[in-house]
């Protein structure tokens, strides 16, 4: 049974990630309003009352501001970690309200959605994977860098959302104040073009069959440069660039293995370590 994905949008300006079967769904954050989620759910043939609950990856109010609302108005429940909800003083009844902690499963219907800790300027920031059991899907994004929990669930993953926030050059010649630029670009900042290049090069597997671009700097970056440095090197990957500004076309991702993406040179086992070299190990 395939797995069904959406970006329902994507940027500085609104966060939100569809991921589904056929009876339940789940969102990874939701930072564009109620009606806006509502409005592009339907334009996709999509029923509200499919998604059984909102996953909160941090504070930040582009992916937090349609939560209240949309919790109360569809009686969702919202996972987020008790650090992350002091600091973003959402509305959600307490009926409602689900704590999580990294390395955590929780299963949603069919669906178990697992949470892992990533780097960024939040009080408690998460990535997770969604799993039916057979296709992975990846939704990470607003990270610093590359650490072993991102590689770590990348390597496993069917599709990813994966952040491809800013140019290096353009981040470099930009008229941001300098500590906005070592902000942006710092260990807890967000993900570069290259650095994301290199991490899909480097560890995608022989399933991974949609890579969605995700969080492009309005300023910084060009969904134009992002796919063709993609592209380049996808493979049998479909590259899709998310926008911030509609809802991304819906896609299945069977778990199929993907025609011309080749085997990594070295085994997983031994390329795939930390910064220690001690090998990481699976969710």
């Amino acid at each position: 049974m395939a797995v069904h994905i959406t970006s329902l949008n994507s940027g500085s300006n609104g966060n939100c990630y569809y991921i589904g079967n056929s009876t339940e769904a789940v969102l990874i954050d939701a930072g564009i309003s109620c009606r806006e989620t509502e409005k592009r759910m339907k334009r996709l043939g999509l029923e509200i009352s499919v998604v059984k609950a909102i996953f909160v990856t941090h504070e930040h109010a582009d992916h937090i501001t349609g939560i209240s609302v949309l919790s109360k108005k569809h009686s969702l429940p919202v996972y987020i970690t008790d650090a992350t909800m002091r600091a973003s003083r959402i509305s959600v009844a307490p009926s409602l309200l689900h704590s999580f902690t990294a390395g955590s499963t929780i299963s949603i219907g069919n669906l178990q959605v697992t949470a892992f800790k990533k780097y960024h300027d939040a009080s408690d920031p998460h990535s997770f994977m969604v799993s039916d059991g057979q296709v992975n899907i990846g939704i990470i994004t607003d990270i610093g860098h590359a650490c072993k929990e991102v590689v770590n669930c990348f390597t496993q993953c069917h599709a990813v959302f994966l952040e491809s926030n800013y140019c290096d050059d353009m981040l470099a010649n930009s008229d941001y104040p300098w500590h906005l630029k070592k902000r942006i670009s710092s260990d807890h900042g967000h993900l570069s073009n290259a650095a994301a290049l290199e991490l899909f090069t480097s560890y995608r597997s022989r399933h991974l069959s949609h890579l969605i671009l995700s969080h492009l700097s309005k300023n910084n970056n060009k969904p134009e440069l992002v796919n063709e440095l993609f592209s380049a090197q996808a493979g049998g990957t479909k590259i899709v660039v998310a926008s911030r500004y509609e809802e991304s076309e819906l896609f299945f991702v069977d778990g199929k293995e993907v025609e011309g993406n080749e085997m990594l040179q070295l085994n997983k086992t031994t390329r795939i370590q930390s910064k220690d070299n001690s090998q990481l190990s699976l969710f």
